[in-house]
């Protein structure tokens, strides 16, 4: 067996760059990290599938114990980063620094640095030790679309009773998030000389009609949906980003307003977007504008793990930490669908998410890796 270190493992994370991006000359292939993993994972003794998400990308499922039992745990995780502003950064990205009882890096809060924490964590039992199945999941584009999480729904795999995934929480345990639904609003209307308005029909003015219109909307979902678990208790829609129009002498031909919706566990996601359709449509005047609305990405749907389910009796237990409800969305609802009960809980703080110098305090390693080794026990060795 050639199993690397803890530490061997996270400098060569951080080394293999993953980031997943929508504007392509960023993106890149998540393949190379997919591998390391997997050389890893197969000297451990885990059986490793590798499933192509695309010709670049791919998840990664393995799996150590029966290949037919459900029962289990998955531990789970997603090997893309955002892009990073490198101006910005004191540090080399994709090299692991320490400073200040710090490792610093790209991927270490959020989140490459979990599959470390996973491996090593599992390898603290013997193979036959193991009397109901691990697994350490590894997808693709969690960043981005979702595609790797889509693909393993596609697939109805895998399979277990219970799920954690090592997103950045501070070691609290998680069990509900919101959705997110980022909309785009397109009117188009007629350009025409600004000096005569009857030459033309105004995009921003129908747009002006629209945001009255979403605004109340928004006032009636908030009426109408809450749920105290959340800081947050009520669905929000935040009007994000508005372009319309070429120049002040010219009656603006076309607008686009982009908005991002946070529902509530219980809210359809294509049930909001054909109610926001409808009710736009209904407002629209009656000729002179064209009003479409579409999706800026497929959406990821609100998710509740039940308080009451192993996974989070253990994780309250474990931690001395009631779960709560966060706003930023996961994964989980997609391993829920699988028939899993999931939860979020990782070494790494949502503040570090997304920042230049990103960081995994040091203090937190050992924790980590003791309240891993604690669920393993619990549901795969006892």
């Amino acid at each position: 067996m050639n199993q690397p270190d803890f530490h061997t493992m996270l400098q060569q994370l951080i080394a293999t760059p993953s980031v997943s991006c929508i504007t392509p000359e960023f993106d890149q292939p998540n393949l190379p990290v997919i591998h390391l993993l997997a050389g890893w994972l197969r000297d451990s003794g885990f059986a490793v599938e590798i499933m192509p998400v695309n010709e670049r990308k791919a998840n990664l499922i393995a799996r150590l114990g029966s290949a037919t039992d459900d029962g289990g745990l998955v531990l789970a995780g997603h090997t893309d980063t955002v892009p990073f502003d490198a101006d910005r950064w004191h540090f080399d990205p994709f090299r692991l620094s320490e400073h200040n009882n710090r490792f610093y890096g790209l991927g270490t809060s959020d989140m490459k640095s979990f599959f470390a924490f996973a491996i090593a964590a599992a390898m603290s039992f013997s193979k036959n030790e193991y009397k109901k199945p691990l697994t350490i999941l590894a997808t693709a584009d969690e960043e981005t679309s979702m595609d790797g999480a889509k693909a393993l729904l596609a697939a109805g795999k895998p399979r277990a009773a219970h799920a954690i995934i090592g997103e950045p929480t501070g070691l609290k345990p998680i069990r509900g998030h919101k959705g997110v639904l980022m909309e785009a609003v397109r009117i188009t209307g007629l350009a025409g000389h600004s000096s005569n308005p009857a030459l033309g029909h105004n995009a921003l003015e129908a747009m002006h009609i629209a945001i009255g219109e979403i605004l109340r909307w928004r006032d009636e979902l908030q009426q109408r949906y809450r749920n105290a678990a959340f800081d947050v208790p009520v669905p929000t829609l935040n009007l994000g980003h508005i372009h319309g129009g070429d120049n002040p002498n010219r009656i603006c031909g076309a607008c686009e307003l982009h908005i991002d919706i946070r529902p509530l566990p219980g809210m359809s996601l294509d049930e909001l977007r054909h109610e926001m359709n409808q009710r736009l449509q209904r407002v629209m005047p009656a000729s002179g504008f064209t009003l479409q609305t579409f999706p800026l990405f497929c959406g990821i749907p609100a998710t509740e793990t039940p308080a009451q389910s192993a996974i989070v009796q253990a994780a309250e237990k474990l931690t001395g930490a009631t779960a709560a409800n966060v706003a930023f969305g996961t994964e989980a609802p997609f391993l829920n669908q699988l028939g899993m009960n999931t939860i979020i809980l990782g070494p790494g703080d949502i503040a570090q998410a997304h920042q230049p110098d990103e960081y995994i305090d040091m203090a937190r390693i050992q924790p980590t890796l003791d309240l891993l080794r604690k669920f393993i026990y619990e549901f795969c060795i006892k």
